[in-house]
């Protein structure tokens, strides 16, 4: 089993929407805080939005009021919910545990375009 899966990721116009999912493995997943991470080319990877194991979130100012973060703990799943998409919002965008350390497994991630 690949401990991290995203899915979702596309090309998507100004204002658009797009809603990533991610499939962990337990170790990582469970009762941990979980988060969307994206990473802009020439950037740093940074925390978007995160959700605790009972549901408590977290948002970084530019995604409060767009982007939604929900977890199924039955499944060992996070999704991202984005909607009104904006250009800088094009980055590779992965999910991991929260915190994350040096030696954190990173999955492939997958790319959000956004460009008319």
């Amino acid at each position: 089993q690949v401990p991290l899966l995203e899915s979702g990721g596309g090309l998507v116009q100004p204002g658009g929407s797009l809603r990533l999912s991610c499939i962990s493995s337990g170790s990582i997943f469970d009762g941990n805080p979980m988060g969307w991470y994206r990473q802009a080319p020439g950037k740093q990877r940074e925390l978007i939005a995160s959700i605790t194991s009972d549901g408590y979130t977290n948002y970084l100012e530019s995604a409060k009021g767009r982007f939604t973060i929900a977890r199924d703990n039955a499944k060992n799943m996070v999704h991202l919910q984005m909607n009104s998409l904006k250009p800088e919002d094009t980055a590779v965008y992965y999910c991991n545990r929260v915190p994350v350390s040096n030696r954190s497994y990173w999955g492939q991630g997958c790319q959000v375009t956004v460009s008319s």
